[in-house]
């Protein structure tokens, strides 16, 4: 039962504790309130970022309102606040709806910054409204699924600065509604699923959400809540990214029909800015795969999304984990400790035997074709960490004076390291046929790892079943600079600050890449560009190297016309432009 009570027609919020009646004086920042209250200190940026919060710019708040609210009857509730932007825009759209005069009227809402409330009661007010509103963390106030409309902008915490009870309660609260979230997820993630509960049957969610809603691994129970929750979902994309303040893009979530799911297709919308909502193109259509897969498929124009399934449903090209295991590679605890470089060994005075030959950290030196023993050795002499101290149970001398230095220092209290039985006995993964970059500015790349060099985590490790090893460790790498291939990595990988495309294992396993059969059905054709394509990469014309692959592997073997070739490229290159452009 609702402690408040309800008005007839009206869903009320669960009685909490509010910032103060109604009608009193309100005052901000460093005014003192009537009574001695303490005030608040200064709301700075850091503050509103620390707690996920990103004032929306009016013409967003206008263009949701508008699309939700659609009678002047309409409950509307905004779980987050704020600066009551969207309780504003609610509040002059359900006036503008009303009969003559203008009624007054009520919008209910949770927030849980104190001063933020103030505010948005002086401002509903000033709009000709009125507003109930609760002070406290949004998931600690219990469903209630009466409103016609939620809506708003949910606060974007990364995962690891949402931690401890805050995060337990948000996943609780989630998964009461059958959404189960990892500890990965977002603080949005939760809160979308906690404010669908409070939309009655039929209702409306307008949702500013973070684009990596589309591509992220731990939104996936979001994007299948979504679509079987609802009977239609729409996404409006912009160009521009909106909130530069929020390192982040977003997408604006129209769902409509709560309860009268599942949908089968997204509804796609696109503007280039807040400001050019009012100009939107048309609606599109995109059916996922599969409702939980990611969603970065909507972002390719169906003219080079044909041609990429097409190629896959025809068997020249599959998944890569077709063609092998991708795994994560060696964690050390500390990488400046254990990573050597050649005159770090020799001023050490450590036996060969003792050391173990690696790819150094990063992937700067994986962007050809080939990690062989030649390349291995300019690096070395160039400086870079080529060698990983591994001492045997009875180190030598030169080892145990190491291993006192890094006592001294400490090494052995790193979170990795404490947990090994034998601090400075780094776990183990086998050397890889191949090497997979997954920090990339341009486009990952698979390396031949002909030195047979054993690898950090900075990269991942390709392991090729014994059935096509030795023809992936010759041609995959080479074979893997086709456009079908550069445009999936972009559709499966995941955006990062700088523009950088991160690709993970899971990732790495369902990224498109050309089958066995087309590879090897290439090879003659293929083995002549090798040293050409080499040449091509060390100058940092990739994308020439990539038109040579493209014409033995896509257009000589019929897997693609010219002209759909030229869409895919297209899609490729937009694709590009959006991440780095952020």
């Amino acid at each position: 039962m609702n402690p408040l009570g309800r008005s007839p027609g009206r869903p009320d919020l669960p009685s909490g504790r509010l910032s103060r009646a109604e009608g009193q004086p309100t005052l901000f920042n460093n005014d003192l309130v009537p009574g001695g209250t303490v005030p608040d200190p200064p709301d700075t940026a850091a503050r509103r970022k620390s707690r996920g919060a990103f004032f929306t710019p009016a013409e967003i708040t206008r263009f949701i309102a508008a699309w939700a609210v659609r009678s002047s009857d309409d409950r509307v509730f905004e779980p987050s606040a704020g600066d009551a932007a969207f309780l504003v825009a609610a509040v002059d759209r359900l006036r503008r709806l009303s009969e003559s005069p203008p009624v007054r009227p009520r919008v209910d809402a949770v927030e849980i910054h104190p001063a933020s409330v103030r505010m948005a009661r002086r401002r509903v007010r000033e709009a000709g409204g009125d507003l109930r509103i609760r002070t406290d963390d949004f998931f600690a106030v219990e469903a209630d699924p009466g409103f016609d409309c939620v809506i708003g902008n949910p606060p974007f915490i990364r995962f690891h600065e949402f931690a401890g009870p805050a995060r337990d309660q948000a996943r609780r609260a989630a998964a009461r509604a059958g959404v189960p979230l990892t500890r990965l997820a977002s603080s949005w993630a939760a809160f979308t699923v906690h404010a669908v509960g409070f939309l009655a049957p039929g209702g409306r969610l307008g949702l500013v959400l973070p684009a990596e809603l589309l591509s992220v691994n731990y939104a996936a129970p979001i994007r299948r809540f979504l679509l079987d929750r609802f009977r239609s979902v729409e996404l409006v994309l912009f160009d521009e990214r909106v909130f530069p303040d929020a390192e982040a893009d977003v997408v604006l979530v129209l769902a409509e029909g709560h309860r009268e799911g599942p949908s089968e297709r997204l509804g796609v919308r696109r503007a280039v800015s807040a400001a050019g909502l009012a100009e939107l193109t048309a609606a599109t259509t995109w059916t996922p795969g599969d409702s939980a897969g990611k969603w970065t498929g909507i972002l390719v124009p169906t003219s080079a999304d044909r041609p990429l399934r097409d190629s896959v449903r025809a068997g020249h090209f599959t998944r890569l984990e077709a063609w092998g295991d991708t795994t994560l590679g060696m964690v050390t605890g500390n990488n400046r400790y254990f990573t050597l470089s050649p005159q770090r060994v020799a001023e050490l005075g450590l036996p060969s035997e003792e050391l173990l030959t690696i790819s150094p950290a990063g992937s700067a030196h994986l962007r050809g074709l080939r990690l062989d023993e030649q390349l291995l050795t300019r690096l070395g002499r160039e400086g870079k960490a080529i060698h990983l101290f591994r001492p045997g149970p009875e180190p030598s001398a030169a080892a145990r004076a190491y291993l006192a230095t890094g006592l001294d220092a400490e090494i052995d209290r790193a979170y990795k390291c404490r947990v090994r039985k034998q601090w400075h006995q780094v776990p183990l993964v086998p050397p890889a046929d191949l090497l997979l970059t997954c920090m990339n500015a341009d486009t990952p790349r698979l390396t031949t790892n002909l030195a047979g060099a054993h690898h950090l985590n900075s990269v991942h490790g390709v392991y090729l079943r014994p059935d096509v090893a030795e023809l992936g460790r010759e041609l995959l790498p080479l074979a893997s600079l086709n456009s079908i291939t550069l445009l999936h990595a972009e559709m499966v990988g995941r955006s990062y600050g700088g523009g950088i495309l991160k690709l993970e294992p899971r990732e790495a396993d369902s990224w498109t890449v050309p089958s066995p059969a087309l590879v090897g059905g290439c090879a003659e054709a293929l083995r002549p560009l090798t040293d050409k394509v080499v040449e091509l990469l060390g100058q940092g014309r990739l994308l020439d190297a990539v038109g040579l692959v493209d014409q033995v592997v896509l257009v000589d073997a019929g897997v693609l016309r010219p002209a759909d070739l030229d869409q895919v490229r297209q899609a490729r290159a937009e694709l590009v432009r959006r991440r780095t452009a952020r």
